[in-house]
């Protein structure tokens, strides 16, 4: 690997997904809370401030991160399946979300939580997706592409995968 930023590589989204490919997508969602859970798992507050690269959020601001965007991932779907004129999607500024106060301070057991039960709801609305529901698409404008709810999957794994993989590295674990 020669870019820390991209330990597993850049997003690579395919115009067309698998029903096996879903299944695993959702399979991972409904899972991957556990391996963060046991990543983080008897840290010290100084392993939290530990970073994969200079410059980059440290342990504690990565689990906040991946809390707060995988639940705006869930809302996307939800509204996407909803309102029926939900056609650009909800952004965040994801840099100063990770400065605020709570991102900075408050214990990771909190955003684990949010994380794990976000998950569980997400998993669980993307498993009784319909094709018609999975063709909705919204468009994402700092991205300058239009989503269907498989890319949106694909895209909220590569996430929880990529962000899981810096721990990894912030940690010395690759």
């Amino acid at each position: 690997m020669t870019d820390r930023r991209y330990p597993i590589g850049p997003i690579a989204l395919k115009d067309a997904y698998s029903d096996d490919e879903i299944r695993e997508f959702i399979r991972i969602i409904a899972e991957i809370p556990a391996e963060y859970r046991k990543r983080v798992a008897n840290l010290s507050e100084e392993d939290l401030l530990k970073t994969y690269r200079e410059g980059s959020w440290n342990i504690r601001q990565l689990i906040h991160h991946v809390a707060d965007l995988q639940f705006v991932h869930y809302l996307r779907m939800k509204k996407a399946i909803t309102e029926p004129d939900y056609d650009e999607v909800t952004l965040i500024d994801m840099n100063a979300w990770a400065v605020t106060p709570d991102a900075l301070n408050v214990p990771v057991e909190a955003s684990l939580g949010i994380f794990e039960g976000t998950h569980t709801r997400y998993a669980y609305l993307a498993g009784t997706l319909t094709e018609e529901q999975f063709a909705r698409k919204y468009y994402h404008p700092t991205r300058k592409l239009w989503f269907d709810q498989k890319q949106a999957l694909a895209m909220s794994v590569w996430h929880v995968k990529h962000h899981l993989a810096h721990i990894d590295l912030a940690l010395g674990n690759i």
